[in-house]
Order: C-alpha cells, then structure tokens, then sequence
C-alpha cells in the first residue's frame, strides 16, 4: 500500500528531532562560563550538556523496544514529543547547573523513544527497496536539519545563552502532524529469534564506540576552541561546524563506491587516516577562517565511518536478530558519544584545546600505521 506524501514527510521530520538531541546548543555552552562563575569545573560540566542525552539513549535503547510494544505507536509518540519539548526547552527556565544537566539525562529519554517509534515505523511501512530510497532521503534530511539547527542555535546564543534551548519546543508544532498523518500499523512483526546477540558483533560494536569517542571531538571541543581561542561568535560556530554536516551526508554517499573496491575493514582504517589529517589541521589552524576548510574534512569521514560501520553490522547480523543488534550499536555509539569530553577532558586540560587536536591526529596517524602494518605481515604469513 503506497504511503502518502504527508506521512513520509512526518517521519521525516521526527527523525530529525534525533539531531536536535545536542546540536541546537553547542553555541551556548561557551557562554555558561560567565553565568555560573563559582561553579567548580564549569567548562567540563558544559560539555556533559550535550552528552548526558547520549548516555541516556546508550543505557536505556536497548531496553525501552520491548517496553514500547505495549502502548500504541502514535500515543507514545505523541508523549515523548511532548517531553522531549518540556526537558528540552529547560534551559530557557532553569537557574541551577545540576538541574540542567538532569534536564538533559530527561531529553536522552525523549529521544530514545523517538529513536526506536521512528525506526519501527519506518519497517512497518516501508518495503526493501522503498524501505532503503526512504533511509538515503532520511540521512540527507536530518544533516540538512543538523546545519539548520546549528546556525539557528548560534544566532539565538549570541542574543542570549538560554534562547537555542527555545529550539526544542518544536516537537509540540510536530504533535499535530502526528495525530493527522502517522497511522497505527496494521501488523506488528516482533522478534522471531529471542537469543542474545552474536559475538561476533561485538568487535562491531567497540569499533563503533571507538569512531564516536573520536568523532564527538568535533561538537564538543571545537565550540571552546573557535570561541575561547579565536573570538568567533555562536553565529560564525555554527556555520563553521554546520560544513562538518553538509559533507558529512557526502561521505555517507561516498560509501557505496568506495565499498566497490575495500572491504569494511580497509574503509574503518582509510578513514581514520582522513580523520587523522583533519585534526592534525585543525592543531595547526592560525585564523579562525581556516576551519571552514578543516571541519568538513572531519564531516567527510564521519559520514562515510558511520555509514560503513552501520553496513558492516547488517552484513554480519542474522536477519533474524537484526533489530537486537541494531540497537546494541545504537547504544555503543552513543556511549561512545557520552564518553568522548570524559575521557579528553584531562588530555585538554594538560596540552590546551589546540594543542589536543595535534595529540589525537598524531595518536590516530600512528593506529592506523601500525594496523596497516599489521595487515601486510598478516597476509604475508598466509602467503
């Protein structure tokens, strides 16, 4: 059965919400320095503004699935669109730092649920081939949602810190179009093998989580770096980080031809070697006009990473238990996500935000030479 324009486009715009998850702010969270002066360990408590959504979506996704399955599609999405307004929008009220960061663990709630509805929806109603046009759209789409996020958010933080956070009661202009047009499927198709996930997935998912802790990078040190180092403003932020966006979607279209040619595991290594180059730039940068064309170099391989680790657990998950292990590498990418200022967080403080950059290029350049070395022995012992 055809599926109406109004829908798709619904869906589309609920899959977009899950970008909002942290990007709406990274322009204000240079400016929460000046408004909680005596807070002990500010800038570090700033940065888990955005990655207390990613914790909450790394614990509860593979959980909330089979909980979800006992309300309706539509009403549990109209509630979590409400509460992603409500937990989202605090920080335009909210006077407290602690209270703030709470309000974000709440947000990773909202998103989680509108995570799993959305992609659930998407396999009820779409078909293989339908199913998989619709998915390339959707990725277009929600980058496209990221850099319009991201340059809105950067001009509302430079009026004020607290008006980006207003972005998020968009999900109650949403709440209409879900009543209208998202329509309870007919069938439910629940899981057909209930065994755990193959260990082989496993080494999948630490890759995952590896690409995120290095990738995060970008939205939560580069802020601090633009703004603090250089004197850029939230507006010129957001269209610097925005590029990272638009070339992230041309990785991710870049990966079917490149796959042509290497396997998944050669890819992981080419593009940590792009990576790699694109922070030993950015360690490297003298005006802040450069990072235009350092940022979308990290975008670039980001897309194509992500799209490639998504494909490599498809290509060796059953297809019975691809739901399961879909949401396994859900929750190791975002942990992966919640992780990322933890762990730099010291590395940043001892070199300074610049000087980290060069560290992690120098550190990825010399993994990816050493598991390129790797490979040649390895081949050359079965030879």
């Amino acid at each position: 059965m055809p599926i109406a324009n109004n829908t798709k486009f619904t869906l589309l715009l609920l899959s977009m919400t899950t970008m909002m998850s942290n990007v709406a702010i990274v322009t204000s969270l240079p400016h929460l320095k000046d408004h909680f002066p005596d807070t002990s360990q500010i800038e570090f408590l700033s940065r888990m503004m955005i990655t207390l959504p990613s914790l909450a979506i790394a614990i509860l996704a593979p959980f909330l699935g089979h909980f979800l399955h006992r309300f309706k599609r539509t009403h549990a999405l109209m509630a979590a669109l409400l509460f992603f307004a409500l937990s989202g929008s605090a920080g335009l009220y909210l006077s407290d730092i602690h209270s703030l960061l709470l309000s974000r663990f709440a947000l990773g709630v909202a998103i989680a649920v509108l995570m799993i509805l959305t992609t659930s929806l998407v396999g009820d109603y779409f078909q293989t081939e339908e199913r998989h046009r619709y998915m390339g759209l959707q990725s277009a789409f929600t980058s496209i949602g990221g850099l319009l996020f991201l340059l809105t958010g950067g001009i509302l933080s430079d009026i004020d810190w607290r008006y980006s956070f207003g972005i998020y009661l968009v999900g109650i202009l949403f709440l209409p179009l879900v009543l209208l047009y998202i329509k309870e499927p007919l069938h439910c198709h629940p899981l057909t093998d209930e065994r755990g996930v193959q260990p082989r997935l496993f080494s999948i998912y630490l890759l995952a989580f590896f690409l995120m802790l290095i990738f995060y990078i970008l939205p939560t040190q580069m802020p601090f770096l633009m703004m603090n180092h250089f004197g850029a403003d939230g507006k010129l932020t957001g269209m610097i980080i925005s590029m990272a966006f638009i070339f992230n979607a041309l990785g991710a279209l870049t990966f079917a031809r490149l796959n042509i040619y290497y396997d998944f595991k050669s890819i992981y290594m080419i593009v940590m070697g792009i990576v790699a180059v694109g922070f030993l730039l950015i360690g490297n940068v003298h005006h802040v006009y450069l990072f235009f064309f350092t940022s979308p170099i990290l975008g670039f391989g980001g897309g194509l990473m992500m799209t490639n680790i998504i494909a490599w657990m498809l290509h060796l998950a059953h297809e019975s238990r691809r739901i399961r292990s879909s949401g396994y590498l859900t929750s190791f990418l975002f942990m992966g996500q919640f992780f990322s200022p933890i762990l730099f967080h010291p590395v940043v403080d001892y070199f300074g935000v610049q000087h980290f950059f060069v560290v992690i290029g120098m550190t990825l350049g010399g993994l990816v030479f050493a598991a390129v070395v790797m490979q040649i022995i390895s081949k050359r012992k079965v030879q």
